[in-house]
């Protein structure tokens, strides 16, 4: 939880350039695939929006809920890289860092009553 919303991070360890790979358009259904190096991996983007959901149906509808997936290692190039599928953002923490630092409308108290609800919410596993 941040001043700027709720990240839901899914943390990976893959190697490889993480791309997104989109056929279709014009005269087919767009689809829009996760690939890191030449491994299919769109199924994360779906487990990602499924924790999503979940936090989100535990809070109120003005709190924004993100869904990221941080590759630790992967072969990101030196200028941009970054993208999102479906509303997931996929990066590196370099990148994560400062959305999860910045300045947001929500208050530390609001903050701290939000994980407080979550953690009770969520017990860990």
């Amino acid at each position: 939880m941040t001043a700027t919303g709720i990240y839901v991070i899914d943390a990976k360890k893959y190697r490889g350039r993480p791309h997104l790979k989109i056929e279709g358009g014009l005269f087919r259904p767009r689809v829009e695939r996760l690939l890191v190096g030449s491994r299919d991996c769109t199924k994360l983007v779906d487990g990602v929006l499924q924790q999503v959901e979940v936090v989100r149906g535990l809070l109120d509808d003005d709190v924004p809920v993100n869904g990221v997936l941080c590759f630790m290692e992967a072969d990101w190039p030196w200028i941009g890289g970054t993208f999102a599928t479906r509303g997931v953002q996929a990066l590196w923490p370099k990148k994560l860092y400062p959305k999860l630092q910045a300045v947001g409308p929500i208050a530390l108290d609001t903050i701290a009553e939000m994980h407080r609800n979550l953690a009770h919410a969520l017990p860990p596993a």
